[in-house]
């Protein structure tokens, strides 16, 4: 008969993956659908001043025409946000990665660890703050994206040696993971949802919203569906030993993390 523990990690499990599926399948059909009206708009400059454009889509045995608004002329009654998937997919992971490699001690390896648990456990924490802040402060001042990739991916190399030589080869690619996922969770909370909830007040004040919160808020949706691959995969690395033990694994973790913005960039265009 499985215990408390059991039960709580099968509960924290089933919670994690099904938000994250969630989180995952809006992100990617927003993205979808920003890119279906940027070809829109490439395809209709001469189209006239004022007029509407719809994608058109079939599903479920609907069709749905969807109209993009940068400036609403109506504001609804119903405004409908996108966020909870975010949140409860960041508070069931970081606690089930608390009650595994916190408590349960997977964190740091059984021989020979260069670190006792205490210290890991305060490396892992430390880390995955310093991963947001140090990503928000670059994405706030660097204006080149190639530039900014380059940095950010340098980085990630750098976490993913650190983690490696500091942490169980299972551990430290969860590691990478959750510092990935929360930058993803913060950017929602942080810097996307705050921004638009001050171009709504501008609306319904009768001012104009500021456009270049909208496009930075844009920015960090675009950044999120490029990191949220490389963070499925460290999801369920659990099943692929060859990669988190094999002594190259902080670098075919680096691999993994590039393959993982090449296969996104694709689906971006899709």
């Amino acid at each position: 008969m499985p215990g408390f523990m059991e039960w709580l990690d099968l509960a924290l499990r089933w919670a994690h993956v099904f938000a994250g599926i969630l989180w995952v399948g809006t992100t990617f059909y927003f993205t979808w659908l920003d890119g279906r009206f940027s070809k829109l708009e490439e395809q209709s400059k001469d189209a006239q001043p004022g007029e509407k454009k719809f994608v058109w889509m079939v599903h479920s045995g609907g069709f749905y025409a969807v109209e993009k608004q940068k400036l609403p002329q109506v504001m609804p009654g119903k405004l409908h946000w996108f966020k909870w998937e975010a949140g409860i997919t960041w508070i069931t992971g970081f606690l089930l990665f608390g009650l595994l490699f916190y408590h349960g001690g997977y964190l740091v390896s059984l021989e020979d660890a260069p670190l006792a648990k205490g210290p890991a456990i305060g490396l892992s924490f430390g880390m995955l703050l310093a991963g947001w802040v140090v990503y928000d402060l670059l994405w706030k001042f660097c204006k080149s994206d190639v530039l900014g990739s380059f940095i950010s991916y340098a980085l990630i190399v750098l976490v993913a040696w650190v983690s490696c030589k500091y942490f169980s080869g299972r551990a430290a690619y969860l590691q990478l993971g959750a510092m990935l996922g929360t930058i993803m969770a913060a950017n929602v909370w942080m810097r996307i949802i705050p921004a638009q909830r001050r171009m709504v007040a501008a609306l319904n004040a009768g001012q104009p919203p500021n456009l270049e919160e909208g496009a930075r808020a844009k920015a960090r949706s675009k950044h999120n569906t490029f990191i949220v691959v490389p963070v499925v995969f460290t999801m369920i690395s659990n099943h692929y030993s060859g990669t988190y033990g094999s002594k190259y694994n902080w670098l075919i973790l680096s691999a993994l993390v590039l393959v993982g913005w090449i296969a996104a960039k694709i689906i971006r265009r899709a």
